[in-house]
């Protein structure tokens, strides 16, 4: 899992390879990613929009913005969490992701919170360094 906190909200990101979606003959590899957004701060926020930089093995990047995540756009009061599942397709058997929420508060200021960097990687291609 990997997490960042920012201005006391938490974004953890679990993903995980979709080998069923996949096609490796085709250079299709397909991952899945669960995040979670903690609200550990006392004020309440709400999601607006989101900023993706998708790069794959050869280097290649995707900048996706959009509004909200998943087609909607959570509010967080102190003390809550919102999880949500997506997907990303690569033409190469890895890659990896990182990216910011624009987040608003009741006042309505905006500011960003960070995505941490998570990596894509083939189950069997994932090494463990002792």
């Amino acid at each position: 899992m990997y997490s960042a906190t920012t201005r006391d909200i938490e974004v953890r990101v679990r993903p995980f390879y979709l080998e069923e979606r996949s096609d490796p003959a085709g250079n299709r590899y397909v991952w899945g990613y669960r995040v979670t957004i903690w609200n550990h701060s006392t004020q309440f926020v709400q999601l607006m929009s989101r900023h993706w930089r998708i790069t794959d093995g050869a280097g290649r990047v995707e900048e996706v913005r959009g509004a909200g995540v998943v087609g909607d756009q959570p509010e967080l009061n102190p003390g809550d969490s919102y999880e949500y599942t997506s997907g990303c397709p690569l033409a190469t058997p890895s890659g990896f992701m990182a990216g910011s929420y624009t987040m608003r508060t009741a006042g309505g200021e905006t500011f960003d919170i960070e995505i941490p960097a998570f990596s894509l990687d083939l189950p069997d291609e994932r090494r463990t360094v002792n």
